[in-house]
């Protein structure tokens, strides 16, 4: 990789991040008195980055669809989405396990994922409990 593919990526990656701060904040002062707390921003980024990154891929596939030059693939798909929701990496590889017919990594992907995720923060809360408490 080269320099500037680096660059392309910190970039989009800045502004996917501000977009996901953004959109987390307008839903946060849209949300109506009393609601729980639902992290409403948060879903919306999650869902939306799936769905932008899968268009994305479609249209970027070397296979006579229109396609994006590298730099700004990587901006896009690497740098802004990966600022915005790590989740849309993670809804893409599962979506390509499928479409290989391997359901049962798929399966384990989402499983090992939502599970190890959670585990992992909650030892995080803890282990920063510890320090702080």
């Amino acid at each position: 990789m080269s320099v500037s593919s680096y660059l392309f990526v910190g970039l989009g990656s800045a502004f996917g991040g501000m977009a996901r701060f953004g959109l987390s904040d307008v839903m946060t002062r849209l949300a109506s008195p009393g609601e729980s707390g639902f992290p409403w921003g948060t879903l919306i980024a999650n869902v939306s980055g799936c769905f932008l990154i899968a268009l994305l891929a479609a249209l970027t596939l070397a296979d006579g669809r229109p396609v994006f030059d590298l730099d700004t693939r990587q901006f896009l798909m690497a740098g802004f989405l990966g600022g915005y929701t790590t989740f849309s990496a993670f809804g893409l590889q599962t979506l390509e396990l499928a479409q290989a017919g391997d359901w049962s990594a798929a399966g384990l992907n989402v499983g090992l994922s939502v599970v190890a995720s959670l585990v992992a923060v909650w030892l995080g809360w803890l282990a920063g409990s510890a320090v702080t408490g």
